[in-house]
Order: C-alpha cells, then sequence, then structure tokens
C-alpha cells in the first residue's frame, strides 16, 4: 500500500532556483557579488560559538531593531526566514482552502507555489508592458479574494508600479483584503515616482510591506527578512504560523550587524554601484538591439519569448549563467562590472 499524501502535490509547480556551474558566473539568482561586509562576517564567527543554544525564536533584539529603523512599534514588525517565507505564512494566515490569492504574471514565482500549499486559488492577471495592470487586478477582486501580491519592483521584469497608480489601487482595495507590497528590491529604485510602501502602512491597516536582508546587505545565505504591518494582527499572524525556532542564531546576528550605522553607509555604497552597472548593461544591450524593459532591481529583463530556454542555453555553453522563464524571458543579475562585460561580450555574440 502507497502511502496517501495531498492530491496537490501532484500538481504542484516547482520553483526553479538559478543554476550554478563550477567555473561559470553565475546572473540567475538576484545576488550580489560583493561578500558580507568584514564586521558582519566577524559577528557571524562570534555567533557559531553559541549555536549549541537554540536561537531566540521570535529575534526580539532584531524585530527591535526594524522597529526602530522605520519608527514603528515592535508589535507590527515580523521577522522570518526571508521574504518568501513570509509570503506563504501570509497565505496561511488569510486565506482558507478554496478561497482567492490574486497576484500578477508573471511574478514572483513562490506565489502561486505557497498559494498551492495552502489550498487556496491563484487568480493571475497578466502583466501590461511587462508592469503590474492594477486596473486589471483590481477587475479580479470578488468576495473570495483574500490576499493580493504586489511585487514592487516586480520579479523577474525588474518594471515597478508609480506612485499614483498604487495609491489609486489601494483606495479601491476592500478593507478586508489583505494587500502584501513585496518590496525585495526596494534598496535598488532610484525612480523618485517608485513609492515606499511603509508610507501606507499608517492609512491602510490592510497593507503589509515585506523586505530582505538577501538581496542589497548580501545576507542570501542567511536567510533573514521581514514584514511591517499596517496592523499589528497581521504581524501577530506571522508570528503564530512561523516554525519555532526558524530564524537562526547567526542569521539574527548577521542583520543585527547589517543595521548598524556605519554598515548601512558602506551598503548602500555597493547599491549605488549595482545600480550605475544596471543603467550601463542595459544601455548595451538596448544598443545591440535587445529589448529591455526599465528596471528598478538589481537585474535586467529580457523578453525573448520563445528564444528563452535556447538563448539561455548557449549563455551557459559560453560559461554564463542566466535565469530563463521558458516561453517569456530571461532574467539577469547584475554582478561586478568584469561579470556584466563577460555577460555583454557573450550577448552580442547571440544576436
Amino acid at each position: 500500500m502507497t502511502v496517501r499524501l495531498r492530491p496537490v502535490l501532484a500538481s504542484l509547480p516547482a520553483y526553479v532556483p538559478g543554476r550554478t556551474v563550477p567555473g561559470a558566473i553565475k546572473l540567475a539568482s538576484n545576488e550580489t557579488s560583493y561578500p558580507p561586509l568584514p564586521h558582519v562576517v566577524e559577528r557571524i564567527a562570534a555567533a557559531a560559538g553559541n549555536i549549541n543554544r537554540y536561537p531566540d525564536t521570535f529575534s526580539t533584539e532584531l524585530t527591535q531593531a526594524i522597529a526602530d529603523k522605520y519608527e514603528l512599534d515592535f508589535s507590527r514588525v515580523a521577522v522570518g526566514v526571508g521574504s518568501v517565507s513570509l509570503c506563504g505564512q501570509l497565505v496561511q494566515s488569510a486565506a482558507d482552502a478554496g478561497e482567492e490569492v490574486l497576484y500578477a504574471w508573471r511574478s514572483f514565482e513562490a506565489y502561486p507555489i505557497v498559494t498551492a500549499v495552502a489550498g487556496a486559488v491563484s487568480v493571475q492577471v497578466p502583466l501590461k508592458d511587462y508592469v503590474h495592470d492594477l486596473d486589471a487586478m483590481l477587475d479580479r477582486v470578488t468576495d473570495r479574494t483574500r490576499l493580493i501580491f504586489v511585487c514592487n519592483p516586480n520579479n523577474p521584469t525588474g518594471t515597478a508600479v508609480g506612485r499614483v497608480a498604487l495609491e489609486r489601487f489601494l483606495s479601491r482595495v476592500p478593507d478586508d483584503v489583505l494587500v502584501v507590497l513585496d518590496e525585495a528590491y526596494r534598496e535598488f529604485v532610484d525612480d523618485d515616482d517608485i513609492p515606499d510602501g511603509t508610507r501606507y502602512l499608517d492609512a491602510y491597516p490592510n497593507v503589509i510591506v515585506l523586505r530582505t536582508f538577501s538581496k542589497a546587505y548580501g545576507l542570501a545565505g542567511m536567510r533573514v527578512g521581514y514584514g511591517l504591518a499596517g496592523d499589528p494582527a497581521v504581524a501577530t499572524a506571522l508570528r503564530q504560523t512561523q516554525t519555532a525556532f526558524a530564524v537562526t542564531s547567526l542569521s539574527q546576528d548577521a542583520a543585527l550587524a547589517s543595521l548598524e550605522p556605519e554598515a548601512e553607509v558602506q551598503l548602500m555604497e555597493r547599491v549605488g554601484e549595482i545600480v550605475g552597472e544596471r543603467a550601463r548593461v542595459r544601455e548595451e544591450l538596448l544598443k545591440m538591439g535587445y529589448a529591455a524593459p526599465p528596471s528598478q532591481a538589481n537585474f535586467v529583463w529580457l523578453p525573448l519569448g520563445e528564444r528563452t530556454v535556447e538563448w539561455s542555453r548557449a549563455c551557459e555553453d559560453r560559461k554564463i549563467i542566466v535565469r530563463p522563464f521558458a516561453g517569456d524571458g530571461c532574467r539577469v543579475t547584475i554582478g561586478s562590472k568584469p561579470e556584466n562585460d563577460a555577460f555583454l561580450e557573450v550577448a552580442a555574440q547571440l544576436l
């Protein structure tokens, strides 16, 4: 007799991580090419001496540091295992089996996975010119809609929704529908028209903003993210649905070290360099004749359609690893200048 498992597993979409190939340049996972700051590494090493003890399950010190950073009450902040874990916890908290989770598509590929695992129903609304079509998303809201993801900037296209469009959207979403502003790439935004989601937390209690230490802070391997809630009840729900001791002591100490004022200055200097390289890479791609929409993240999007898989394999043959989304396009992380130069050389070969 075979063990009986949930039928949904047979059709569950799989998360596809960026490939790692020995000797190749990896531009597939939106990681930073910079190593952690030296004092962050020192803090991690020091914390390793205490791993015989369980970590603080609610990351109390880190939660307070984040609350202080954003001038929020402690009760409105929750820490988790990267923002992707928080996405899953929010769906579990808001949507019962058969209820709806709404998001743009293509967007972060974890959304359909966490929705299916929770037994909820995905409602996908096509992008318009590679950007969230917020009016079309509003038209798809029903009395069964429980949660809406707005990935801003959007992964994998790098595009972002402007202030006017987002504010009009938030004003029209029903008060009992949770709006998740997934801002994993917020630190890379350099367009003043792209709003900081935290400005809406007081006006809209149904909004929660997600951020992460994985991208700009260079702690992808430590797995730390956090949510900033308009309503403290939503942050409480995140703590209720979190696996005990999920965020390790090493991760908590690394994040705390990264929030120190001097560290943040150095990290933002690195972000500035990445943003500059992003502009250069996109400009060179446009000169070559590629389409590449404006990006506000640490990657660029090449809408290659049916050529996507073939093009990405050709890159891999030349020791450049990009992230293909079959039938849609390739996402290319902005690396160091030499890495970006190597990619541009390959892109020119593949015209």
